[in-house]
């Protein structure tokens, strides 16, 4: 989960993404030229992995599948989407963040991007058996 950050986008033709199952399909205009590992309890639960790489989208819009997109809301008022079909992860907001400004799981996209995480953030929840072995950035709380 990443901190406010300010935008700076990369704007490209359509990217598109979707979900494992491909009932859920989205687009968004435009993603940020960073993303980072969250290490966080709520995303590795999520996305049952040693982390989720999420990278802050702009004009995010669901294209197709509306009906199996299903939110979770976690008590600290984050927002959740997944595909109720596949179960696939898809996205992520801060309470009080529109749709439009997801972040997505970057794993869903469906064409190569050129963007290097550039953080480990949330590593004072890292699972115990995921050791920290690239020259990434570490911050034990959010981004700072």
């Amino acid at each position: 989960m990443m901190q406010s950050i300010e935008l700076n986008l990369i704007m490209s033709q359509a990217i598109t993404g979707s979900c494992l199952c491909s009932e859920v399909r989205y687009q968004v205009d435009a993603i940020a030229p960073t993303a980072a590992h969250c290490h966080c309890t709520m995303c590795r639960k999520f996305h049952g992995a040693a982390f989720a790489t999420l990278v802050p989208s702009q004009n995010f819009r669901w294209v197709s599948g509306i009906e199996c997109v299903r939110e979770y809301t976690a008590e600290n008022g984050t927002i959740r989407s997944f595909c109720r079909r596949c179960g696939s992860s898809l996205g992520f907001r801060s309470k009080g963040t529109p749709v439009d400004q997801m972040e997505v799981a970057i794993a869903t996209l469906d064409q190569d991007i050129q963007i290097t995480p550039e953080a480990h953030i949330f590593t004072n929840y890292k699972a115990n058996w995921f050791q920290l072995s690239d020259d990434v950035a570490h911050h034990r709380e959010g981004k700072s």
